[in-house]
């Protein structure tokens, strides 16, 4: 995408996460640093593994349901613009003209909006992980409809064309996102989590998806490649800057595998390092605040 739909959707997107930012800080339940950073390097981790569905197209963890789910709405909702960040200046993955977009459909939308229809779950019932796998199945779906509008708004194909095609692909990507959201959030949240040590899991669990498992996601294009290039409008574009390990790719000299899994390693440890960071200088204004 290019033109004014590029600087409205980054205008957007940052009042968005500027309100997230506000309601996170005068939120009563903060999440730790270590379980905002953690969390928020399993989501990173995870969008890594693309999962085959049906026609040739491959999905992955959108994350905004579980993240909110675990951390509270408005820390999932900076936690994917956290990872969308990281995704886009250290891999060059997005785009820096469409990052407003992306975070647009994925933070506000997909952790904001899913979040909210989720709402605060309180047990891991079969119920509540229900409720919760529907929530993430409805944000994706609304996230693939919002980048629809964006790609009609733009120009790039008529809303009557994307619209059935990302639905269609999309509903689709979404069960794997509800399966998913409802594991790992039944996972992160068992009793073992509460302690100190159960903390670590996921950034265990996201060391080990980025360096093993993720040169062994599926390599077919996903959702939105697939709609695009049956539409006709994807199109190679040199990136707008040489971002350091672009396209996930460690070193040219190394082997696919081993390029592929060091590079999403260094991008689990910043998205890891800056969430700590992030979460640390809230919880350092909470104190000053009550001392």
């Amino acid at each position: 995408m290019n033109g004014a739909v590029c600087p409205v959707t980054a205008a957007v997107a940052a009042t968005g996460i500027a309100g997230a930012a506000w309601a996170a800080s005068k939120s009563g339940h903060k999440p730790d640093a270590m379980k905002f950073a953690s969390v928020s390097a399993l989501v990173f981790a995870g969008q890594m593994m693309n999962f085959p569905i049906s026609g040739g197209t491959s999905g992955h963890l959108l994350g905004g349901v579980l993240a909110a789910a675990v951390l509270g709405t408005p820390f999932g909702v900076l936690a994917i613009a956290l990872v969308l960040g990281v995704q886009c200046l250290l891999f060059s993955d997005g785009g820096l003209a469409v990052l407003g977009a992306n975070a647009l459909n994925m933070s506000l939308i997909g952790a904001g909006v899913g979040g909210l229809i989720a709402g605060r779950l309180r047990d891991r019932s079969a119920l509540s992980l229900a409720r919760l796998g529907f929530a993430a199945w409805v944000s994706v779906v609304l996230a693939s409809i919002a980048c629809s509008l964006e790609l009609a708004f733009a120009g790039i194909v008529p809303f009557s064309l994307s619209v059935p095609a990302m639905l269609g692909t999309h509903a689709v990507i979404g069960v794997g996102e509800a399966i998913i959201t409802a594991l790992a959030f039944s996972l992160l949240c068992a009793p073992a989590a509460d302690s100190r040590k159960g903390a670590l899991a996921p950034s265990v669990a996201a060391i080990l998806i980025a360096l093993v498992l993720s040169p062994l996601a599926c390599q077919l294009p996903d959702g939105l490649e697939s709609v695009a290039g049956k539409l006709g409008f994807l199109h190679a574009l040199a990136p707008a800057f040489a971002a350091p390990l672009a396209d996930y790719s460690f070193s040219m000299s190394l082997p696919a595998a081993v390029s592929t899994g060091l590079a999403g390693l260094a991008g689990v440890l910043a998205v890891f390092v800056m969430g700590r960071a992030i979460s640390t200088s809230w919880n350092s204004l909470r104190r000053v605040r009550i001392s």
